[in-house]
């Protein structure tokens, strides 16, 4: 099958339909029933509410370290929990975005078009912690930072030995949102401008005067060292993959209009600049 549709699953009761922090959070139900414990009773045994432990068990929140460790003492499981949590947190990315970050580690060539918001391997700290919070903002600060810290390990295929080639399309108006603060956007355009200046990396700008661009959804367009081309289109319920003829030809279309209406390179760090310039801190507001 070249189709892929990578959605948030649901607990049906297999590990197939599990993502990794739910599958987590069962495994450390399997165990207390083991021990026939109460959630207040290994709530006690590793120094958290009953509430906590029910929201570990659910796969609502990462437990914290403390926790796995105590989970593990208390429930004789032999480092498993901990080992567990430690997958999760190194993984950093939703379930269904997993198998795309994994085969971007194998791209030699990356198209990203990106309309409301920055690729992500372009963003700050700053910028992708504020990303993190307004996507979900009862989430604790423990689990923003470490997917903020999963998206920079993440960058780092652009500066390895043999980094892909990567090409930027961004529509003018994820410039203009002060995502982070004035501060954190201005720092993350003259972020750009540096990246712009690596020898692997090209950034466009499709300005407004564009018109309406060739593509109206974000995608990013891989192409493997086996030859193989995949286009990833992001949505809000999770993403879709393909490999197939129709799809990977829409995108590399779309990939030459898009590059051909926006602005040059050189054209788009002069923007990026000038916008920047313009930005007044939130100190100077």
């Amino acid at each position: 099958m070249q189709k892929h549709q990578v959605n948030r699953p649901s607990d049906e009761g297999g590990r197939e339909s599990l993502n990794d922090l739910e599958y987590l959070g069962r495994e450390v139900k399997v165990a207390r029933e083991g021990r026939k414990l109460t959630q207040s009773q290994l709530g006690k045994a590793t120094g958290y509410s009953e509430s906590y432990v029910s929201k570990v068990e659910a796969g609502t929140i990462i437990p914290s370290e403390k926790f796995a460790m105590g989970c593990d003492l208390a429930l004789g499981t032999n480092g498993a929990i901990e080992r567990l949590r430690e997958r999760l947190v190194k993984r950093g990315h939703p379930s269904w975005f997993a198998p795309f970050a994994k085969l971007e580690q194998k791209a030699v060539e990356i198209f990203d078009y990106s309309v409301w918001t920055l690729p992500g391997l372009l963003q700050t700290p700053d910028y992708a912690r504020a990303m993190f919070r307004a996507g979900a903002p009862e989430q604790p600060e423990e689990r923003v930072e470490e997917r903020t810290e999963a998206r920079m390990t993440r960058k780092e295929i652009l500066t390895n030995e043999t980094p892909p080639a990567f090409w930027a399309v961004i529509q003018e108006s994820a410039l203009h949102s002060h995502i982070g603060g004035s501060g954190g956007m201005r720092d993350q355009l003259l972020h750009l401008t540096e990246m712009a200046q690596m020898p692997n990396v090209a950034i466009q700008v499709l300005p407004y005067e564009a018109g309406a661009p060739a593509a109206t959804e974000p995608f990013i367009r891989l192409r493997l060292r086996d030859g193989r081309e995949i286009v990833y289109s992001d949505t809000a319920m999770g993403g879709q993959m393909s490999e197939a003829p129709d799809p990977v030809a829409f995108a590399a279309r779309a990939a030459d209009l898009l590059r051909a209406d926006a602005l040059s390179p050189k054209a788009s760090i002069r923007l990026l600049k000038k916008i920047a310039k313009g930005i007044h801190s939130d100190d100077e507001d």
